[in-house]
């Protein structure tokens, strides 16, 4: 009996699987949020130099007299008169201030609170020299990502999937409020990379725990069911930020929500699967039993017994004591090829991924709009795909996702910018497709890995697409040198990472490997008659796709 039969003995997708994969998935709603909370925390408002403390503003103009015009007739951001200018502009406004001296705003900036009252921007007047911080910001929440994925994956290979969830619940709750608290700058960021540190965690272990507990032909669902989750967050942050404007507010509403996951997780069942390739059978059987009865199976959960899991995970037992390592990633061949394709899957889709979506700004019209709409594009987005994954492979799916994708962002390149609608329909296109890829990646490299180092390598890919979502900001200075040269950019890695898809196996209807065994006969496609055998008798999920899981 392998562990897929031990999985159907228990109930197969029964009362337990609803319940856990339901309030597992439920706090992504908020991560999506905390994503790209910075879109609305960090929104720059239109702004210009305040004057001097002494100057009289009693007359009509007196303000428009300290200020310098732009090439379109627009208050210059970063620039004030050093005396105030009477005369009659011209109709640009390039002639009088080629005369005028300026100086930059020493005295602060005057800001348009219409639509954002408050945001880090404001606060701690992050524009013009400042600005930079801005992204410093962002930047040091997605370095925060990329740790908790090196670090809590690793936890979770060695604690357990359940721990670690819980505790980056308590993380989440405790470092988002602080920020919301934040007195100065510095303090916001320290607890915003606290914060991504956590959210990383929460993502992986999500599908980790989640796959773990379910047959081979519900996995895509659930793969599915979490991308979802996160596009569905989209839309919650576009509507608490529209009723919150307050930066401080909506980070509070954003991180609150984190207590309850963090209490109700103290009820999560840990994943048998983890228990048993840790060689703790007693607590396998424990968790299988426990299953087995809220599933209403308990007769079924009465006839397992330490002897029968002995037989069934013989295999398990004898390589509990020499847990993979995450430097075997490198060592062993096979792990090695896997981690150097996911590497390239990982760091594509997030670097173009967060280089279209980190400046809604950009698009000249409402940021709740674009939001909502860059979340409705993954709807059918990543319908289509998981109708992709589940007909015909995974392997398809990742690489068509990304060859759109960077085909959309290249094409837009090349579109007039006066074309505004041209162009953000193909931004959001390219989104949708991206969104799809995340959604694809994360469900693949779970089903490559094998149990005993899934964790760490889906903690290593998360942490390798935070590296793009770090470097991402970085390509847009090159617009300086040609205005297009960023799309080119973000479009190009896309294409190259999509052929990459093909050195990779398809995974649709395979079983699980749990060791590293495993992936080294999956790679050889062949077995001995000897190795055969040996594998119906000892290794978990090793069950045919006829049997139904």
């Amino acid at each position: 009996m392998a562990f897929s039969d031990l999985l159907k003995q228990v109930g197969g997708v029964g009362r337990f699987q609803l319940i856990q994969v339901t309030l597992v998935v439920l706090p992504l709603l908020l991560m999506a949020s905390h994503n790209t909370l910075q879109n609305f925390t960090a929104a720059i408002p239109t702004h210009h130099c305040r004057p001097p403390a002494n100057a009289s503003l009693s007359k009509d103009g007196d303000l428009e007299a300290w200020l310098p015009r732009d090439g379109r007739g627009q208050p210059e951001s970063c620039l004030r008169f050093i005396s105030p200018q009477r005369e009659p502009p011209f109709s640009n406004g390039t002639e009088v201030n080629a005369t005028r001296a300026t100086e930059p705003c020493i005295d602060g900036w005057i800001y348009d609170n219409s639509t954002f009252p408050s945001t880090i921007v404001t606060e701690w007047d992050l524009v013009c020299s400042h600005r930079a911080l801005r992204q410093l910001a962002q930047s040091l929440y997605m370095v925060g990502v990329l740790l908790g994925a090196m670090m809590f994956g690793y936890l979770a290979d060695r604690l357990g999937r359940r721990k670690v969830l819980i505790l980056n619940y308590l993380q989440t709750a405790v470092s988002g409020i602080c920020a919301a608290f934040a007195p100065n700058f510095a303090v916001y960021c320290t607890f915003r990379l606290l914060t991504g540190m956590s959210l990383a965690s929460i993502a992986i272990n999500t599908m980790t725990l989640n796959v773990e507990w379910m047959p081979i032909h519900t996995r895509a669902y659930v793969g599915t069911l979490i991308g979802y989750a996160y596009s569905l967050g989209q839309f919650v942050l576009a509507g608490i930020a529209y009723a919150v404007p307050h930066w401080r507010h909506l980070q509070l509403l954003a991180s609150a929500p984190f207590f309850v996951a963090f209490i109700y997780s103290w009820f999560f069942i840990e994943s048998a699967r983890w228990y048993s390739t840790s060689g703790r059978l007693d607590l396998t059987l424990q968790a299988l039993q426990k299953v087995a009865r809220i599933n209403g199976k308990r007769e079924e959960g009465a006839k397992l017994s330490m002897e029968v899991l002995r037989t069934s995970l013989q295999k398990e037992l004898t390589i509990s004591k020499g847990q993979a390592s995450a430097m075997e990633l490198l060592r062993c061949p096979a792990l090695r090829h896997l981690f150097l394709c996911l590497s390239a899957l990982w760091f594509a889709t997030s670097f173009a991924y967060y280089g279209l979506v980190m400046d809604l700004q950009g698009f000249g019209v409402s940021i709740y709009l674009i939001q909502v709409i860059f979340g409705a594009v993954d709807l059918p987005a990543k319908l289509v795909c998981f109708l992709v994954i589940n007909s015909l492979g995974r392997r398809p799916a990742q690489m068509a996702s990304l060859l759109l994708a960077g085909i959309c962002i290249l094409v837009n390149g090349v579109i007039p910018r006066d074309q505004t609608v041209v162009r953000t329909s193909l931004a959001v296109l390219g989104k949708g497709c991206l969104a799809a890829s995340f959604n694809c990646i994360f469900l693949y490299t779970g089903e490559l890995y094998p149990t005993v180092i899934r964790q760490t390598g889906l903690g290593m890919g998360s942490t390798i697409a935070r590296v793009g979502s770090i470097i991402s900001p970085l390509v847009s200075l090159t617009s300086e040198f040609y205005p297009s040269m960023p799309l080119f950019i973000y479009g190009a890695v896309p294409v190259v990472a999509s052929a990459v898809t093909a050195l990779l196996p398809e995974t649709l209807g395979q079983p699980l490997p749990d060791t590293v065994q495993n992936l080294e006969s999956r790679r050889r496609g062949k077995l001995s008659q000897q190795q055969q055998e040996q594998q119906k008798q000892m290794v978990p999920l090793q069950t045919q796709e006829k049997n139904g899981l």
